[in-house]
Parts: C-alpha cells; structure tokens; sequence
C-alpha cells in the first residue's frame, strides 16, 4: 500500500511539474514576442448624402471611408478573415457592411489602408427627440458625430506559431468620427484622420 500511495504522489508530482514547465514556456515565449495591439484609423470620410425624413423614418444615407491598419510587431502575423463595418448616429445603427477585401494577410511592420469603403443606402430609424435635435445642429454645421465600428475574425501567427479563428469579445472596435457632408456648403472644413480604440486583438481572443 505504501508503494502504490508513493507512485500516486510520484506521479501527481511530475504532472504539476509539467504543468508548471508549460506555463513557464509559455510567459517567456509571450515575453519575447511582447505583441502590441494593431493600430486602427479612419483615415478620410466624407458623407454625399445625408438625409433624415421625419415622415416615414427613413435614413438615406451615402458615407465613404479610408481605413488604415498598421501591424506594428516584428514577428507577429495576421490574418484578416472577415472585417465588418458598421456605422451608427446616436445610439442607433443604420448600415453594416462586410468588407470584400477580406480575407488578407498582414505581414509584420506592416500597413494596410483600405480605401474607399462605401456604406450606401437607406435605413428606417427610430430618433428620439435628443437625436432630431442633435440632427437639425449637426446639419446647420455641417458636420455628423457618426460612431464607425469595425468588428474582426482573424488569425495571428507568432513566428511559427498561428493561432486558430477568433474575435475580439465583448465591445468592438469603435471610432468616434466627425464627418463632414460634401452636400452642405455650411462644411467648410475636411475631415481630420481619427484613431479608433477598443482594440484587444492580441490581448482577449475568443476561439
């Protein structure tokens, strides 16, 4: 009995002892990599149409953008499977488009720019009465508060090491754009390059 209770603590010591080499490989290889978060921005945006009617809800809408990715790591990798933009005035969505540039890769010290992304068409949306007030300023401006968000499923290599499919949790990617509406002779001032946060790619991936 006492030869069977010692190989049980035997071998109960070598998997924590495992385990433990594992982890220990894992925290230095992560700290050799140290991956930073890609850098995400809208670039230029511009709005060719704008128009909210009251009277049946409707939203027409004609929004282009230029986005810029910059992969700032030296040996890190990724890959872009599918990027989906989504644009929303106030707290209400009124277009989603999946990019068709995707999939594509992004090597290491790297910048993408993807450009003339358009979101066009119309929309029914429900304003509240904060919303048409911030929509009548906003148009006597000249210039929208369009909140863009960008939503990812990627893949990342580490050297030799490539992760499996994941998404960024919880929030996405959200940049906070004012946009200027090429229709209104009120906006007399251009776009300036925004950058975008939320970005957790590296830190909290979901498979």
């Amino acid at each position: 009995m006492t030869g069977r209770r010692a190989c049980i603590d035997c071998s109960f010591f070598l998997f924590c002892n495992t385990i433990l080499c594992f982890t220990l490989v894992f925290f230095v290889v992560w700290s050799i990599f140290l991956p930073e978060e890609p850098k995400f921005s809208i670039t230029n945006a511009s709005l060719t149409q704008f128009d909210f009617t009251n009277a049946n809800k409707t939203l027409h809408y004609n929004l282009e953008l230029n986005i810029t990715i910059r992969n700032q790591n030296n040996k890190v990798d990724i890959y872009y499977n599918d990027i989906q933009v989504i644009a929303n005035y106030g707290k209400k969505r009124f277009a989603m488009l999946t990019l068709d540039s995707t999939p594509f890769h992004q090597g290491h010290k790297n910048t993408t720019i993807l450009i003339h992304v358009v979101l066009e068409g119309q929309q029914l949306v429900q304003f509240g009465d904060t919303e048409l007030s911030q929509f009548k300023a906003e148009t006597d401006t000249g210039f929208y508060s369009i909140d863009v968000q960008l939503a990812l499923r990627v893949e990342v290599r580490y050297d030799i090491f490539k992760t499996r499919n994941y998404q960024q949790s919880g929030s996405k990617i959200n940049c906070k754009l004012k946009v200027p509406s090429n229709f209104n002779e009120k906006s007399s001032g251009r776009f300036k390059t925004t950058k975008c946060g939320n970005v957790y790619i590296m830190s909290d991936p979901v498979v």
